[in-house]
């Protein structure tokens, strides 16, 4: 008689209360299971890896020791959530990650109960989990409030905002520190078993004592390492880390991938704490696929790939990414000019400012995860007689909406604002789209605000911005590839205001802001192809319009159709009152704008994601005919 292959632990857990009886061992398994079946999930749909392979163990931890959904686990931004995902009852759609119709790539309250708060942006656990609490003892939603945040994530602001206020409440309150990156010995047997032991024994009170006390029993090396991450952590308080100091009780630090150690503490806490407290585990990001613990980025953001080799499978593109446009031709003008620096904000691989980082390492700064620090940093360079670049996605820049403003626009300081990511983004969805950066930008005084509507475009942009000295300016500019056009050599400064005709018509006039131009040619080409040629004009800008153009346009034109990738109150709202203030309606103009819808819109590819948005060429042209008041059939209405 042969025996069976037992079947496989994940294949028996479909929600978490089934891994409340199984044994530590089994535990162990899980987690192995489950780290292969995230590799698996992620080299079929792409996406965040190395962070939820470096929180397996901690993810198996967290639901096996609280009683979720009751309880919450809060997953600071959500890159991490993908094992979470599968725990939860999602594994049977877990290769649908970021698809139309498919799993969100972040945590989403819409989508399962044991997603009780929505996250893509940092920094954002420690006060929804805060807010959990106070809610519960309020007589709220009970259960226990986890926030699982990361090293990197603790460098916003807001995070201490958070651990401050949650100090001064005194609520029970869970915080993981996540930490990746701190470098400390390895644990080896000796140091897991002796860690278990003394917090499985400890009662509550006596955790930090006893996570202070054990250094010294352990082998030199291993002290060395323990002491290198304790110290990283001295508080502003003479005597205790800078957590207590916030009065939060801290233990640790932890091995996160060694569950003799996390389940222990958590258990301990879990039934002891009265307080905050933060547990600091240390996790290794990628850990457990070789390809992610040897890429540079340990796997953070990957295409579909090789499981056995980790090569990632890119489709194949002529035409250069936008992103590193701009930062050739940043670093083009940086080679001509000393005081163009440039500011991140933990995101200089995105940004492309890995690159400006190569050429020049003295001028690049990266502020962390701290877009308010990055706008009024780049605003006292700039009042310190530089010129400042402050690169930052779209969705990023809205944290920073206050300084811009305070820091930037009111003392009309030259602040560059290189704008990635503009637009709708694809797998990302909703909470990465770059859809409000127009309208928040364009309605303040003083301020600049282009759009580039190719690659070539966007090299003149970086000229433009880095010549102009009278105030702040922002170019936009989307994610993956450009159009393919031929590329000048060298930028040249765009006349402030003005914007290009790019094809004589009558009738109507199209007038678009960005990337959606290539749409709208295409769009004009049908419909010259029924006898109406419309003119199609690139604005270049939204702020100052190019009235001159626009009225002229207006005057000649029976309709007029604005198009943008942006929400309302944007570019189209600006041309409307102009053409109010004017009394230009008054002459019967036919004006219409076409937008980002009054919604957010999920994960697709972009390209579907416009469909939706009724944006493409298509419907560019039906827009027309509507307007016109003629119906596909070629008749008017």
């Amino acid at each position: 008689m042969t025996n069976r292959p037992a079947t496989p632990l994940l294949d028996r857990v479909t929600v978490p209360a089934d891994m409340r009886g199984l044994s530590d061992r089994d535990l162990r398994q899980l987690a192995d299971e489950l780290r292969s079946e995230t590799i698996s999930a992620v080299s079929v749909t792409g996406g965040h890896l190395g962070a939820g392979l470096g929180v397996v163990e901690l993810t198996v931890a967290l639901h096996a020791v609280f009683e979720t959904p009751r309880d919450k686990i809060i997953w600071d931004v959500g890159h991490q959530c993908y094992p979470h995902k599968i725990l939860t009852g999602r594994r049977d759609r877990i290769r649908t990650l970021r698809t139309a119709g498919g799993l969100s790539g972040f945590t989403k309250r819409s989508e399962s109960p044991y997603d009780p708060f929505g996250a893509a942006h940092s920094s954002t656990s420690i006060s929804a989990a805060l807010g959990f609490a106070a809610a519960r003892d309020l007589g709220g939603d009970p259960g226990d409030a986890v926030a699982v945040i990361g090293d990197g994530a603790m460098s916003a602001g807001m995070a201490f905002e958070a651990m401050n206020n949650a100090g001064h409440l005194k609520k029970r309150l869970f915080i993981i520190l996540n930490d990746n990156e701190m470098s400390i010995a390895p644990p080896v047997g000796a140091l897991s078993s002796y860690l278990s032991r003394l917090y499985a024994g400890a009662p509550f009170q006596d955790l930090k004592e006893v996570a202070r006390g054990a250094v010294r029993f352990l082998p030199e090396p291993f002290q060395e390492g323990a002491k290198r991450a304790k110290d990283m952590l001295k508080g502003l308080a003479v005597g205790g880390t800078l957590f207590e100091s916030l009065g939060i009780s801290y233990v640790g630090p932890i091995d996160g991938h060694d569950l003799d150690q996390l389940l222990p503490v958590l258990r301990t806490a879990r039934a002891r704490a009265v307080g905050p407290i933060l547990i600091h585990v240390i996790t290794k990001k990628g850990k457990g696929y070789a390809p992610a613990e040897r890429a540079r980025d340990k796997g953070h953001a990957t295409a579909k790939f090789d499981v056995l080799t980790g090569t990632q499978v890119k489709a194949p593109s002529n035409a250069p990414a936008y992103t590193k446009v701009f930062a050739q031709a940043l670093v083009q003008q940086a080679e001509a000019d000393g005081k163009i620096v440039a500011i991140t904000a933990a995101m200089p691989d995105g940004t492309g400012l890995n690159l400006f980082a190569e050429r020049f390492p003295a001028r690049c700064f990266d502020v962390g995860i701290a877009e308010q620090h990055a706008v009024t940093f780049a605003a006292g360079l700039a009042a310190g007689g530089m010129k400042p670049f402050c690169a930052l996605y779209s969705t990023f820049l809205q944290r920073g909406y206050d300084q811009v403003v305070h820091d930037v626009a009111i003392q009309r300081l030259p602040v560059r604002f290189a704008i990635d990511r503009a637009g709708l983004v694809g797998a990302d969805g909703a909470t990465h789209a770059g859809a409000f950066d127009v309208a928040f930008l364009a309605n303040l005084p003083g301020m600049v605000v282009m759009a580039a509507a190719d690659e070539a475009e966007l090299v003149h942009m970086v000229a433009t911005a880095a010549a102009h000295d009278d105030g702040p300016i922002a170019f936009r500019f989307p994610r993956g590839e450009g159009m393919g056009v031929d590329m000048p050599e060298r930028g040249q400064p765009l006349t402030i205001g003005k914007g290009r005709v790019m094809r004589e018509g009558a009738g109507v006039a199209l007038v678009s802001f960005g990337t959606r131009l290539a749409e709208v040619l295409q769009a004009a080409e049908s419909l010259a192809g029924r006898g109406l040629p419309p003119t199609v004009v690139d604005a270049r800008f939204a702020k100052p319009l190019d009235r001159e153009l626009i009225l002229t346009l207006a005057r000649t034109h029976e309709a007029l159709i604005t198009i943008e990738e942006g929400a309302i109150g944007g570019f189209a709202s600006h041309v409307a009152q102009l053409l109010a203030e004017e009394g230009v309606f008054d002459t019967g103009l036919k004006f219409r704008s076409m937008v980002l819808p009054d919604t957010f819109i999920d994960q697709a590819s972009p390209e579907a994601m416009y469909r939706t948005a009724g944006m493409d060429a298509p419907q560019i042209e039906a827009k027309v005919l509507q307007t016109l008041g003629i119906s596909v059939l070629g008749k008017r209405a």
